[in-house]
């Protein structure tokens, strides 16, 4: 059986995934024990991380506003995670309802989420693929049913990259995403870092069991995914930091997450 045109994926509840980690630790429901106890875990030894995840969920949503405001009416959700009201498209629809969005994400449970809530036949939709492999997203059928590449896109990649290993080439990634989006697109990105920190080795180790490893990366090598791209202001910066809409809470100062806002140059 096939889904989405890749292989169907079984679900696998005896490792903690990102997604379910990341929704427990905002307060979701659609996690497993496995996943509880990994994002106890991560608190035990990173305590910030309870107002990092939340400080990166304002970030995105700050960015969705932005996008439409700047006039752009795709967007190109990849490593969407499970659906946390407001989700992007309702934001964004919110705010101008001829948005279209596709959301895509490499696990089958953010995907049965997602179908439950959204329409296929829509302007929204979901896809199941894999960021590491990025020619399979772009030419995927569903997504190219939503998104016309000849007009500008927002891409999001909002707390994913950082689970894709050195190896895998996460800047090759980028550039091949890029390369597909036309003059005038939009780059929404936010990466963990341990620049904040003097050792977060402990906190990595939590995904040592995890369906997907994590890759803290300084500020440079977060700068250089925006190579192609023109920084808004503030450019790089932590998150509770970019462009706050109210002042950031106690200390957002430790929080290990960069964040941007670029335009694709001409």
């Amino acid at each position: 059986m096939t889904q989405d045109g890749i292989g169907a994926m079984e679900i696998d509840t005896s490792k903690p995934h990102p997604a379910r980690i990341y929704d427990y630790l905002l307060g979701g429901k659609d996690n497993y024990e496995v996943d509880r106890k990994a994002g106890d875990q991560l608190a035990s030894v990173a305590p910030e991380v309870w107002i990092s995840v939340r400080a990166n969920r304002g970030f995105l949503q700050r960015a969705v506003r932005y996008v439409i405001e700047s006039g752009v009416r795709q967007i190109l959700d990849i490593g969407t995670g499970l659906p946390t009201s407001p989700n992007v498209h309702e934001i964004a629809q919110e705010l101008a309802p001829d948005v279209r969005v596709a959301y895509v994400d490499n696990d089958p449970i953010v995907k049965a989420h997602g179908d439950a809530l959204l329409s296929r036949a829509g302007s929204t939709s979901i896809v199941l693929a894999d960021l590491r492999d990025p020619l399979s997203v772009i030419d995927h059928p569903e997504v190219r049913r939503v998104i016309d590449f000849g007009e500008p896109v927002a891409l999001f990649l909002v707390a994913i990259l950082h689970f894709i290993r050195d190896e895998e080439e996460p800047e090759r990634i980028v550039a091949t995403l890029r390369d597909a989006l036309p003059a005038g697109s939009i780059l929404v990105l936010s990466h963990a870092t341990d620049d904040f920190a003097d050792d977060r080795s402990e906190a990595q180790a939590v995904y040592n069991n995890a369906t997907a490893s994590m890759n803290l990366r300084p500020r440079a090598r977060v700068e250089a995914f925006f190579d192609g791209f023109e920084l808004v202001e503030p450019g790089v910066t932590q998150v509770p930091f970019w462009r706050p809409d109210a002042t950031p809470p106690a200390g957002s100062e430790e929080i290990g997450f960069y964040g941007a806002v670029a335009v694709r140059k001409d």
